[in-house]
């Protein structure tokens, strides 16, 4: 499992990479669940009128929780308890699930800038905090779900979760989480695809975007003390 992942703090890297205004107040270093990070989603746009060209896609960076807030959930105190456990919705069961099916039905996608995620490496029998990177050096854009929990009054969690894929034959990714477990990885997407995954017209179509990250393109290194 995904749960800490290091958001972008040098505020260019927004625009240059994910062709967004960098936000005002950068997210903390280090995001786990139920901290706050920034993602990616496409921005509400009025309907073009009648005959005239439809406007090209918008997107906006949105501050908020990590670890999905379902929003059939009941109280705050609920919600708290939840999130901490849907930091990673499987990719292969969203239409099932109870926690994601609203969000991945109603194209809730996102798109989470980071520069590393983190895994355990258990190899040698202990675990080992690693991190992993593009080869590069370059942010990452992992695909991702977001919702929007209303409760009584004013109340407001506005959340967030990453996608995650099957990792078990991935060259690099095979090697951490649980031993005896199926390994995962966040489901990275390639630079050039974070329009259509955003902008995907069918459920059926954004599922073709689940697929693993190239091996060659990531590193891992042991977190430094």
């Amino acid at each position: 499992m995904s749960t800490h992942f290091e958001s972008l703090q040098l505020a260019s890297l927004y625009p240059d990479a994910f062709n967004v205004p960098a936000p005002d107040t950068p997210a903390g270093r280090d995001v786990w669940p139920r901290k706050p990070g920034l993602f990616i989603r496409s921005a509400a746009t009025a309907p073009a009128a009648e005959g005239a060209e439809p406007e090209k896609p918008t997107f906006e960076l949105v501050a908020g929780q990590f670890g999905l807030v379902p929003t059939w959930v009941k109280s705050a105190s609920d919600a708290k308890l939840r999130s901490t456990k849907l930091v990673n919705a499987r990719s292969e069961i969203v239409t099932t699930s109870n926690n994601f099916r609203e969000a991945w039905l109603g194209a809730r996608r996102c798109v989470v800038p980071m520069m590393s995620f983190r895994e355990d490496d258990f190899r040698s029998g202990k675990a080992v905090p690693t991190r992993i990177t593009r080869v590069d050096g370059k942010p990452m854009g992992v695909a991702g779900l977001w919702e929007c929990w209303k409760g009584a009054g004013d109340e407001v969690i506005v959340s967030f979760c990453l996608l995650t894929v099957n990792a078990n034959s991935h060259a690099l990714m095979h090697r951490y989480g649980q031993p005896g477990s199926e390994k995962r990885m966040p489901a990275i997407l390639n630079e050039g695809a974070y329009t259509a995954w955003l902008t995907a017209s069918h459920p059926e179509k954004a599922r073709e975007f689940m697929r693993a990250y190239s091996a060659a393109l990531l590193t891992a290194n042991p977190v430094q003390k």
